[in-house]
């Protein structure tokens, strides 16, 4: 064998690539997929009918919600914001192209992220569903302004990698408010009783377990990764 076959590089079968390529569209399709689901089922309801009863409501409404409907609203926009603007942070594609349009889209994010964890954190306080649900939208919120908070401050130190790493996980969590409600609403989850018990777990459920998840698979990409020598 000569010295020049030798030295050929040996190309890699993109099958591989292509597989990996229709996986990540098929999810990120189905994240803004469910995100404007939601939007439309459980968001635009109250700004579509701005009176009392439909705030009050005791299937999808709370007693103090007209009360608190600023705060609500506040909660409700900026958590909107976030869920469907986060999606696009991660097309590698669009992001590559037109980073200017990255930038803003990310300062979209941040900016929903902070308006709705206020509105959450003072909706917490004055919950007419018991404190332990209050504890747990906390618990959520502070989940939730802590990751969106370190992906900002990894981009100030030009941590690129890192960056994008912390804004996985403040999707995640961003998608807990969706996520919720598939659980609580659908499915086998949805039939558990008592209702209280149910809810308060999926408080928890619905942002620990995929971020526990998302870890994982981010700690194995890490890991899988050769060496610095």
């Amino acid at each position: 064998m000569s010295d020049a076959a030798m030295a050929r590089p040996v190309v890699a079968p993109a099958h591989g690539s292509r597989t990996t390529l229709v996986a990540k569209i098929l999810v990120w399709a189905a994240l803004l997929t469910v995100a404007v689901a939601f939007v439309f089922k459980y968001v635009f309801r109250y700004y579509l009918n701005y009176n009392e009863a439909a705030f009050t409501d005791p299937i999808r409404g709370a007693a103090n919600y007209w009360l608190m409907r600023r705060w609500l609203l506040a909660h409700m926009t900026g958590g909107m914001v976030a869920l469907l603007s986060g999606p696009w942070q991660f097309w590698t594609g669009f992001r590559h192209r037109h980073m200017h349009i990255h930038r803003w889209t990310g300062r979209l994010f941040l900016t929903g992220v902070c308006i709705g964890s206020i509105g959450a954190f003072r909706m917490a306080v004055s919950t007419t569903f018991g404190w332990a649900f209050g504890v747990g939208l906390v618990g959520l919120a502070t989940a939730w302004v802590t990751t969106a908070g370190m992906a900002y401050y990894a981009i100030l130190q030009g941590h690129v990698q890192t960056h994008k790493e912390w804004m996985i996980r403040a999707y995640v969590v961003t998608f807990a408010f969706a996520t919720f409600r598939v659980l609580n609403d659908y499915g086998p989850t949805s039939r558990l009783q008592p209702d209280n018990d149910r809810i308060l777990t999926l408080i928890w459920l619905c942002w620990a377990v995929p971020l526990l998840i998302a870890e994982v698979v981010l700690q194995l990409r890490r890991m899988r990764r050769p060496l610095a020598r």
